[in-house]
Protein backbone atom coordinates (compact mmCIF):
# COMPACT_ATOMS: atom_id res chain seq x y z
CA UNK A 1 0.00 0.00 0.00
CA UNK A 2 1.80 3.47 -0.99
CA UNK A 3 1.71 6.04 1.00
CA UNK A 4 -1.46 7.99 -0.95
CA UNK A 5 -3.81 4.71 -0.62
CA UNK A 6 -2.95 4.27 3.28
CA UNK A 7 -3.89 8.28 3.87
CA UNK A 8 -6.87 7.47 1.58
CA UNK A 9 -8.19 5.27 3.99
CA UNK A 10 -7.30 6.97 7.26
CA UNK A 11 -9.89 10.08 6.81
CA UNK A 12 -12.53 10.95 9.68
CA UNK A 13 -15.88 9.76 8.87
CA UNK A 14 -17.35 13.04 9.56
CA UNK A 15 -15.59 14.61 6.61
CA UNK A 16 -16.49 11.70 4.19
CA UNK A 17 -14.04 9.03 5.41
CA UNK A 18 -12.55 6.93 2.57
CA UNK A 19 -14.47 8.44 0.21
CA UNK A 20 -13.26 12.20 1.04
CA UNK A 21 -12.10 13.44 -2.48
CA UNK A 22 -13.92 10.89 -4.75
CA UNK A 23 -17.48 12.28 -4.12
CA UNK A 24 -19.05 13.21 -7.59
CA UNK A 25 -21.85 15.77 -6.17
CA UNK A 26 -20.98 18.94 -6.50
CA UNK A 27 -22.34 21.40 -4.01
CA UNK A 28 -24.46 24.26 -4.76
CA UNK A 29 -21.70 27.39 -4.64
CA UNK A 30 -19.59 25.82 -6.53
CA UNK A 31 -22.13 25.60 -9.48
CA UNK A 32 -22.39 28.73 -8.58
CA UNK A 33 -18.59 29.68 -9.07
CA UNK A 34 -18.05 26.87 -12.40
CA UNK A 35 -21.66 28.58 -14.36
CA UNK A 36 -19.68 32.18 -13.12
CA UNK A 37 -16.60 31.52 -15.09
CA UNK A 38 -18.33 29.62 -17.89
CA UNK A 39 -20.17 32.84 -18.39
CA UNK A 40 -17.29 34.93 -18.07
CA UNK A 41 -15.55 33.57 -20.81
CA UNK A 42 -18.12 33.23 -23.01
CA UNK A 43 -19.26 36.31 -22.54
CA UNK A 44 -16.13 38.58 -21.87
CA UNK A 45 -17.47 41.66 -23.11
CA UNK A 46 -20.40 42.08 -20.59
CA UNK A 47 -19.87 43.06 -17.58
CA UNK A 48 -21.09 40.19 -15.01
CA UNK A 49 -23.52 41.47 -12.14
CA UNK A 50 -22.93 39.77 -8.66
CA UNK A 51 -25.74 39.65 -7.12
CA UNK A 52 -25.17 36.96 -4.87
CA UNK A 53 -21.90 38.03 -3.05
CA UNK A 54 -22.93 37.90 0.90
CA UNK A 55 -20.29 40.37 1.69
CA UNK A 56 -19.99 44.77 1.59
CA UNK A 57 -19.05 45.68 -1.66
CA UNK A 58 -16.82 48.99 0.57
CA UNK A 59 -13.83 49.21 2.50
CA UNK A 60 -13.89 49.69 5.83
CA UNK A 61 -14.25 53.30 6.98
CA UNK A 62 -10.68 55.59 6.82
CA UNK A 63 -10.80 56.15 10.51
CA UNK A 64 -10.87 52.58 11.83
CA UNK A 65 -8.07 51.27 9.13
CA UNK A 66 -5.90 54.19 10.61
CA UNK A 67 -6.25 52.74 14.17
CA UNK A 68 -4.74 49.73 12.64
CA UNK A 69 -2.41 51.20 10.89
CA UNK A 70 -0.66 52.75 13.80
CA UNK A 71 -1.91 50.27 15.99
CA UNK A 72 0.17 47.84 14.43
CA UNK A 73 3.14 49.00 15.18
CA UNK A 74 3.04 49.55 18.57
CA UNK A 75 5.11 46.89 20.25
CA UNK A 76 2.87 45.76 23.00
CA UNK A 77 0.45 44.51 20.56
CA UNK A 78 2.70 42.24 18.72
CA UNK A 79 2.07 39.12 21.08
CA UNK A 80 -0.75 36.88 21.79
CA UNK A 81 -4.34 38.31 22.56
CA UNK A 82 -5.74 34.95 23.99
CA UNK A 83 -9.01 35.52 24.66
CA UNK A 84 -9.18 39.35 23.85
CA UNK A 85 -8.26 42.85 25.39
CA UNK A 86 -10.05 44.78 28.07
CA UNK A 87 -10.84 47.68 26.03
CA UNK A 88 -12.62 45.59 23.06
CA UNK A 89 -14.86 44.34 25.96
CA UNK A 90 -15.50 47.14 27.46
CA UNK A 91 -16.75 49.07 24.13
CA UNK A 92 -18.69 45.82 23.20
CA UNK A 93 -20.57 46.36 26.57
CA UNK A 94 -21.00 49.76 26.00
CA UNK A 95 -22.01 49.22 22.43
CA UNK A 96 -24.64 46.65 23.57
CA UNK A 97 -26.12 49.32 25.63
CA UNK A 98 -25.59 52.74 23.45
CA UNK A 99 -26.99 50.96 20.21
CA UNK A 100 -29.21 48.00 21.33
CA UNK A 101 -30.36 49.59 25.12
CA UNK A 102 -29.50 46.13 26.62
CA UNK A 103 -28.55 47.42 30.00
CA UNK A 104 -25.65 45.98 32.35
CA UNK A 105 -23.36 43.16 30.39
CA UNK A 106 -20.49 42.67 32.46
CA UNK A 107 -17.53 43.22 30.51
CA UNK A 108 -15.48 40.67 32.01
CA UNK A 109 -17.49 38.23 32.34
CA UNK A 110 -20.24 38.22 29.94
CA UNK A 111 -18.31 39.19 26.64
CA UNK A 112 -15.68 37.51 24.78
CA UNK A 113 -14.09 38.52 21.63
CA UNK A 114 -14.23 35.75 19.18
CA UNK A 115 -12.57 35.67 15.42
CA UNK A 116 -15.69 36.32 13.28
CA UNK A 117 -19.00 34.75 13.74
CA UNK A 118 -18.21 31.77 11.77
CA UNK A 119 -16.04 30.40 14.50
CA UNK A 120 -17.76 30.87 17.21
CA UNK A 121 -20.58 29.15 15.75
CA UNK A 122 -18.26 26.27 15.55
CA UNK A 123 -16.76 26.21 19.06
CA UNK A 124 -20.27 26.61 20.78
CA UNK A 125 -21.35 22.82 20.06
CA UNK A 126 -18.24 22.01 21.32
CA UNK A 127 -18.41 23.41 24.77
CA UNK A 128 -22.49 21.57 24.79
CA UNK A 129 -22.87 19.11 22.31
CA UNK A 130 -22.00 15.00 23.32
CA UNK A 131 -23.11 12.27 21.24
CA UNK A 132 -27.06 11.99 20.65
CA UNK A 133 -27.73 15.60 21.98
CA UNK A 134 -29.65 17.39 19.71
CA UNK A 135 -29.48 21.31 17.94
CA UNK A 136 -32.55 23.03 16.98
CA UNK A 137 -31.77 24.62 13.92
CA UNK A 138 -33.45 27.37 11.59
CA UNK A 139 -33.40 26.37 7.68
CA UNK A 140 -32.42 27.78 5.27
CA UNK A 141 -29.65 29.12 7.12
CA UNK A 142 -26.19 29.74 7.49
CA UNK A 143 -25.00 25.85 8.46
CA UNK A 144 -21.86 25.90 11.01
CA UNK A 145 -23.46 25.16 13.89
CA UNK A 146 -25.39 21.93 12.63
CA UNK A 147 -22.31 20.72 10.86
CA UNK A 148 -20.17 21.16 14.04
CA UNK A 149 -22.94 19.13 15.73
CA UNK A 150 -23.22 16.71 13.78
CA UNK A 151 -19.10 16.25 13.85
CA UNK A 152 -19.43 15.93 17.39
CA UNK A 153 -22.24 12.99 17.21
CA UNK A 154 -24.69 15.02 17.88
CA UNK A 155 -28.21 15.17 16.22
CA UNK A 156 -29.44 18.20 14.26
CA UNK A 157 -33.66 18.92 13.99
CA UNK A 158 -34.62 21.57 11.40
CA UNK A 159 -36.90 24.18 12.12
CA UNK A 160 -38.34 25.31 8.27
CA UNK A 161 -38.84 29.04 8.28
CA UNK A 162 -41.95 29.66 5.96
CA UNK A 163 -43.75 32.82 4.05
CA UNK A 164 -46.66 31.78 6.63
CA UNK A 165 -45.61 32.69 9.11
CA UNK A 166 -43.01 35.69 8.13
CA UNK A 167 -39.71 33.44 8.42
CA UNK A 168 -40.34 32.65 12.14
CA UNK A 169 -39.80 28.93 12.95
CA UNK A 170 -42.80 27.33 14.71
CA UNK A 171 -41.76 26.27 17.87
CA UNK A 172 -44.85 24.86 18.99
CA UNK A 173 -44.29 22.13 16.42
CA UNK A 174 -41.03 20.62 17.96
CA UNK A 175 -41.74 17.34 19.35
CA UNK A 176 -41.54 16.73 23.03
CA UNK A 177 -39.14 13.67 22.59
CA UNK A 178 -36.86 16.35 20.28
CA UNK A 179 -37.60 18.88 23.13
CA UNK A 180 -36.27 16.53 26.25
CA UNK A 181 -32.18 15.78 24.07
CA UNK A 182 -31.94 19.55 22.81
CA UNK A 183 -29.75 21.18 23.90
CA UNK A 184 -28.59 24.37 21.91
CA UNK A 185 -31.08 26.54 19.92
CA UNK A 186 -29.67 28.26 16.62
CA UNK A 187 -31.93 31.62 15.49
CA UNK A 188 -30.54 34.19 13.07
CA UNK A 189 -32.34 37.62 12.84
CA UNK A 190 -32.51 39.81 10.94
CA UNK A 191 -32.49 36.50 8.80
CA UNK A 192 -29.71 35.24 6.35
CA UNK A 193 -31.02 34.58 3.88
CA UNK A 194 -35.03 35.83 3.91
CA UNK A 195 -34.07 39.03 5.36
CA UNK A 196 -36.83 38.11 8.25
CA UNK A 197 -36.43 40.16 11.46
CA UNK A 198 -37.47 38.89 14.85
CA UNK A 199 -39.97 40.26 16.79
CA UNK A 200 -40.51 41.36 20.30
CA UNK A 201 -43.37 38.00 21.02
CA UNK A 202 -41.34 35.71 19.23
CA UNK A 203 -38.29 36.11 21.54
CA UNK A 204 -40.64 35.87 24.25
CA UNK A 205 -41.68 32.49 23.65
CA UNK A 206 -38.00 31.40 22.29
CA UNK A 207 -37.09 32.42 26.02
CA UNK A 208 -40.17 30.74 27.24
CA UNK A 209 -39.20 27.27 25.71
CA UNK A 210 -35.47 27.67 26.56
CA UNK A 211 -36.67 27.77 30.09
CA UNK A 212 -38.94 25.20 30.14
CA UNK A 213 -37.09 22.88 28.20
CA UNK A 214 -33.69 23.54 29.75
CA UNK A 215 -31.63 25.06 26.47
CA UNK A 216 -29.27 27.65 25.19
CA UNK A 217 -30.30 30.14 22.66
CA UNK A 218 -27.85 31.01 20.20
CA UNK A 219 -28.70 34.35 18.79
CA UNK A 220 -27.16 35.23 15.85
CA UNK A 221 -26.84 38.81 15.07
CA UNK A 222 -24.53 39.17 12.05
CA UNK A 223 -26.43 41.58 10.34
CA UNK A 224 -28.80 43.31 13.33
CA UNK A 225 -27.48 46.37 13.14
CA UNK A 226 -28.16 47.61 9.34
CA UNK A 227 -32.05 48.77 10.12
CA UNK A 228 -33.58 51.00 7.52
CA UNK A 229 -36.64 53.18 7.47
CA UNK A 230 -36.56 54.57 11.40
CA UNK A 231 -36.27 50.76 12.26
CA UNK A 232 -34.09 50.75 15.62
CA UNK A 233 -31.27 47.41 15.94
CA UNK A 234 -33.44 44.94 18.05
CA UNK A 235 -31.34 42.45 20.33
CA UNK A 236 -32.44 39.32 21.86
CA UNK A 237 -30.82 40.42 25.12
CA UNK A 238 -33.09 43.39 25.26
CA UNK A 239 -35.75 40.80 26.08
CA UNK A 240 -36.75 40.20 30.04
CA UNK A 241 -34.51 36.68 30.46
CA UNK A 242 -32.82 36.36 27.82
CA UNK A 243 -29.71 36.84 29.85
CA UNK A 244 -30.52 33.70 31.62
CA UNK A 245 -31.13 31.44 28.47
CA UNK A 246 -28.72 32.26 26.01
CA UNK A 247 -26.11 34.36 24.01
CA UNK A 248 -25.92 36.43 21.24
CA UNK A 249 -23.60 36.91 18.16
CA UNK A 250 -22.03 40.14 17.13
CA UNK A 251 -20.03 40.82 14.05
CA UNK A 252 -18.22 43.51 12.60
CA UNK A 253 -17.89 42.61 9.39
CA UNK A 254 -21.29 43.40 7.75
CA UNK A 255 -21.85 46.47 10.59
CA UNK A 256 -18.60 48.20 9.72
CA UNK A 257 -17.23 46.29 6.06
CA UNK A 258 -14.91 44.51 7.95
CA UNK A 259 -15.23 40.85 6.51
CA UNK A 260 -11.94 40.08 6.13
CA UNK A 261 -10.78 41.46 9.53
CA UNK A 262 -12.56 38.78 11.36
CA UNK A 263 -13.81 40.35 14.61
CA UNK A 264 -16.61 39.97 17.22
CA UNK A 265 -18.23 39.42 19.67
CA UNK A 266 -19.75 36.84 22.05
CA UNK A 267 -22.64 38.03 24.77
CA UNK A 268 -24.37 37.01 27.12
CA UNK A 269 -24.89 34.04 29.49
CA UNK A 270 -22.03 34.16 31.84
CA UNK A 271 -21.46 30.37 32.04
CA UNK A 272 -22.32 30.21 28.31
CA UNK A 273 -19.24 32.58 27.78
CA UNK A 274 -17.28 30.90 30.36
CA UNK A 275 -17.47 28.08 28.36
CA UNK A 276 -17.00 29.29 25.39
CA UNK A 277 -13.77 30.74 26.64
CA UNK A 278 -12.37 27.35 27.65
CA UNK A 279 -13.35 25.94 23.88
CA UNK A 280 -11.78 28.72 22.45
CA UNK A 281 -8.42 28.72 24.60
CA UNK A 282 -7.96 25.34 23.03
CA UNK A 283 -8.98 26.50 19.15
CA UNK A 284 -6.99 29.61 18.67
CA UNK A 285 -4.52 32.09 20.70
CA UNK A 286 -6.82 35.69 20.05
CA UNK A 287 -7.27 38.09 16.88
CA UNK A 288 -3.82 40.72 16.50
CA UNK A 289 -4.24 43.12 19.11
CA UNK A 290 -4.35 46.00 16.36
CA UNK A 291 -7.78 44.69 14.99
CA UNK A 292 -9.43 44.42 17.80
CA UNK A 293 -8.07 48.44 19.05
CA UNK A 294 -9.62 48.71 15.09
CA UNK A 295 -12.75 47.33 16.26
CA UNK A 296 -13.00 49.19 19.46
CA UNK A 297 -12.76 52.34 17.69
CA UNK A 298 -15.69 51.12 14.97
CA UNK A 299 -18.00 50.10 18.33
CA UNK A 300 -17.58 53.37 19.66
CA UNK A 301 -18.77 54.99 16.62
CA UNK A 302 -21.79 53.19 15.36
CA UNK A 303 -22.84 56.65 13.00
CA UNK A 304 -20.40 54.46 10.64
CA UNK A 305 -23.03 51.68 10.47
CA UNK A 306 -25.74 53.97 10.05
CA UNK A 307 -24.25 55.42 6.68
CA UNK A 308 -23.61 51.82 5.33
CA UNK A 309 -27.67 51.09 6.31
CA UNK A 310 -28.28 54.06 4.70
CA UNK A 311 -26.86 52.53 1.01
CA UNK A 312 -28.42 49.56 1.72
CA UNK A 313 -31.62 51.14 2.29
CA UNK A 314 -31.52 52.79 -1.09
CA UNK A 315 -30.69 50.13 -3.06
CA UNK A 316 -33.20 48.02 -1.77
CA UNK A 317 -35.86 50.25 -3.10
CA UNK A 318 -34.45 50.80 -6.23
CA UNK A 319 -33.95 46.86 -7.10
CA UNK A 320 -37.25 46.10 -5.36
CA UNK A 321 -38.91 48.56 -8.06
CA UNK A 322 -37.51 46.67 -10.72
CA UNK A 323 -38.05 43.29 -9.61
CA UNK A 324 -41.40 44.35 -9.44
CA UNK A 325 -42.09 45.39 -12.96
CA UNK A 326 -40.71 42.54 -13.88
CA UNK A 327 -43.65 40.20 -12.35
CA UNK A 328 -41.70 39.44 -9.01
CA UNK A 329 -43.53 40.27 -5.48
CA UNK A 330 -40.59 41.66 -3.03
CA UNK A 331 -41.29 43.61 -0.32
CA UNK A 332 -38.29 45.95 1.09
CA UNK A 333 -37.26 44.18 4.40
CA UNK A 334 -36.20 46.41 7.60
CA UNK A 335 -33.09 45.18 7.84
CA UNK A 336 -30.39 43.27 6.59
CA UNK A 337 -28.67 43.73 2.73
CA UNK A 338 -30.55 40.80 1.59
CA UNK A 339 -34.17 40.26 -0.70
CA UNK A 340 -35.31 36.71 -0.44
CA UNK A 341 -37.44 36.41 -3.64
CA UNK A 342 -39.75 33.23 -4.99
CA UNK A 343 -38.89 32.35 -8.00
CA UNK A 344 -40.98 31.78 -11.09
CA UNK A 345 -42.44 28.39 -12.62
CA UNK A 346 -41.33 29.22 -16.04
CA UNK A 347 -40.79 31.48 -18.77
CA UNK A 348 -43.72 31.71 -20.79
CA UNK A 349 -43.20 30.11 -24.41
CA UNK A 350 -40.26 28.69 -23.35
CA UNK A 351 -37.86 27.33 -20.24
CA UNK A 352 -39.92 25.31 -16.68
CA UNK A 353 -37.90 25.82 -13.66
CA UNK A 354 -38.40 23.30 -11.42
CA UNK A 355 -36.55 24.44 -8.64
CA UNK A 356 -34.17 27.42 -7.42
CA UNK A 357 -31.08 26.42 -8.44
CA UNK A 358 -32.62 25.88 -12.14
CA UNK A 359 -33.50 29.03 -12.52
CA UNK A 360 -30.33 30.81 -10.84
CA UNK A 361 -28.24 29.11 -13.57
CA UNK A 362 -30.73 30.41 -16.41
CA UNK A 363 -29.54 33.51 -14.42
CA UNK A 364 -25.96 33.00 -14.52
CA UNK A 365 -25.35 31.48 -17.93
CA UNK A 366 -27.87 33.64 -19.78
CA UNK A 367 -28.44 36.66 -18.16
CA UNK A 368 -25.06 36.95 -16.84
CA UNK A 369 -26.46 37.93 -13.02
CA UNK A 370 -25.83 35.77 -10.23
CA UNK A 371 -27.63 34.81 -7.43
CA UNK A 372 -28.02 32.21 -4.54
CA UNK A 373 -30.87 29.46 -4.98
CA UNK A 374 -31.89 28.14 -1.69
CA UNK A 375 -34.62 24.85 -2.24
CA UNK A 376 -34.82 23.56 1.35
CA UNK A 377 -38.11 25.42 2.05
CA UNK A 378 -39.71 26.13 -1.12
CA UNK A 379 -37.63 27.50 -4.11
CA UNK A 380 -36.38 31.02 -3.62
CA UNK A 381 -33.49 33.11 -4.83
CA UNK A 382 -31.32 35.41 -2.56
CA UNK A 383 -30.05 38.56 -3.86
CA UNK A 384 -27.90 41.20 -1.91
CA UNK A 385 -27.65 44.71 -2.50
CA UNK A 386 -23.73 44.50 -1.74
CA UNK A 387 -22.89 44.44 -5.79
CA UNK A 388 -20.27 46.50 -6.98
CA UNK A 389 -21.08 50.24 -7.24
CA UNK A 390 -19.25 53.16 -6.28
CA UNK A 391 -22.14 56.13 -6.05
CA UNK A 392 -25.93 56.59 -6.63
CA UNK A 393 -25.55 57.16 -10.13
CA UNK A 394 -23.29 53.61 -10.71
CA UNK A 395 -25.89 51.72 -8.54
CA UNK A 396 -28.62 53.17 -10.99
CA UNK A 397 -26.66 51.58 -13.55
CA UNK A 398 -26.31 48.47 -12.28
CA UNK A 399 -29.90 48.47 -11.40
CA UNK A 400 -30.74 49.10 -14.78
CA UNK A 401 -28.89 47.03 -16.53
CA UNK A 402 -30.60 44.16 -14.72
CA UNK A 403 -34.03 45.78 -15.80
CA UNK A 404 -32.98 45.36 -19.45
CA UNK A 405 -31.36 42.15 -19.34
CA UNK A 406 -34.57 40.58 -18.09
CA UNK A 407 -37.26 42.91 -19.73
CA UNK A 408 -37.92 40.79 -22.74
CA UNK A 409 -39.15 37.57 -20.67
CA UNK A 410 -42.28 37.04 -19.40
CA UNK A 411 -41.66 34.56 -16.13
CA UNK A 412 -45.07 33.05 -14.97
CA UNK A 413 -44.96 32.57 -11.38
Amino acid sequence: MNANNYIQSMFAERIGGNRFGKETVIYKFEKIKRAKREAIKEFPDRKFIDLGIGEPDDMADEKIINVLKEEAGVWENRGYADNGIDSFKIAAADYMKSVYGVQGINAESEVIHTIGSKPALAMIPQAFINPGDIALVTVPGYPILATMTEWLGGTVYRLPLLEENNFLPDLETIPKEILEKAKLLYINYPNNPTGASATYDFYKKVISLAKENHIIVVQDAAYAALTFDGEKPFSFLSVEGAKEVGVEIHSLSKAYNMTGWRLGFLVGNELVIKAFGAVKENNDSGQFKAIQLAGKYALEHPKITEEIARKYSRRHEMLIKVLNQLGFTVMKPKASFYLYVRVPKGILGGKIFRNAEEFSQYLIREKQISTVPWDDVGSYIRISVTFEASGIEEEKKVIEEVYHRLRSEKFLF
